[in-house]
């Protein structure tokens, strides 16, 4: 049976908190405070948070409304050009690669779903768009997601409180892993040997009655898995040495 401990990293309140990824040089943590503006590094050592402000998203047309198909998927090369791949899509989020980089995973946060490309790792083009997994109805909708080294995907979901452990060769779910507060946001594999998942949350969206009672909206939150007796390995972060791919909200 699977053991779990959850603990909070940084009680620092964030807006949105959102894409953390691990920078294995520094041993820091970066991510996004979208609703602030603001990109953050957390020193695993010190538990100091550095902050610049800077980015951009669509504005809301009333609250926590946006209009539809504004998004797009672009790919950002190496030589700085830049190709777009997807448009009009809702919200564009959570993104990664299968470990040998021919499968290209991609959520849409508006059609409640994960969805499969091909991925042509010279030119970095994505084509045959398929379904890969259709969040059910308690599981909300998905936001950010990553991989673990078996190949697995985690999925926020949020306003679900949760995050999902997804096969995609199957499209079944594999595992749930409750979190403390309802706004999970995001998630990605760090620490020394990528066994720790960070994840990060959202008090945006809350009402101040909803705030009262969940106290812990906007932290960031680190799991400790244990599956089976052994730990569960995470993923490092890479991108296909072709290019980045950026996912945007406008042109």
């Amino acid at each position: 049976m699977a053991s779990i401990k959850i603990e909070t990293i940084m009680k620092e309140k964030n807006r949105m908190g959102e894409c953390p990824l691990w920078d294995e040089k520094t041993g820091h943590l970066v991510y996004v405070d979208i609703n602030a503006q603001k990109v953050c590094r957390w020193n695993l050592i010190t538990g100091e948070v550095q902050s610049v402000t800077l980015g951009t998203m669509a504005e809301e047309s009333s609250p926590g409304v946006r209009e539809k198909e504004q998004g797009s998927l672009y790919t950002l090369f190496s030589d700085c050009s830049v190709v777009r791949q997807l448009d009009r899509l809702g919200i564009s989020n959570g993104l990664d690669w299968s470990l040998d980089h021919q499968i290209f995973y991609h959520i849409d946060s508006l059609t409640y779903a994960v969805h499969a490309f091909d991925y042509d790792l010279q030119s970095g083009n994505i084509a045959n768009r398929r379904l890969l997994y259709k969040l059910e109805e308690e599981e909300r909708m998905p936001d950010g997601m990553c991989i673990d080294t078996e190949g697995k995907l985690w999925v926020a979901c949020i306003d679900a409180g949760r995050i999902i452990r997804v096969d995609p060769e199957t499209g079944k779910r594999l595992q749930t892993v409750k979190m403390p507060t309802p706004r999970i946001t995001s998630c990605c594999f760090g620490g020394k040997d990528y066994s720790e998942l960070y994840v990060t949350s959202a008090s945006d969206g809350l009402s101040q009655e909803e705030l009262i009672r969940e106290p812990h909206a906007g932290e960031i939150f680190k799991e400790l898995k244990t599956l089976m007796g052994r730990k569960q390995p995470g993923c490092l972060f890479r991108r296909p040495k072709t290019g980045v791919s950026v996912s945007l909200m406008t042109e």
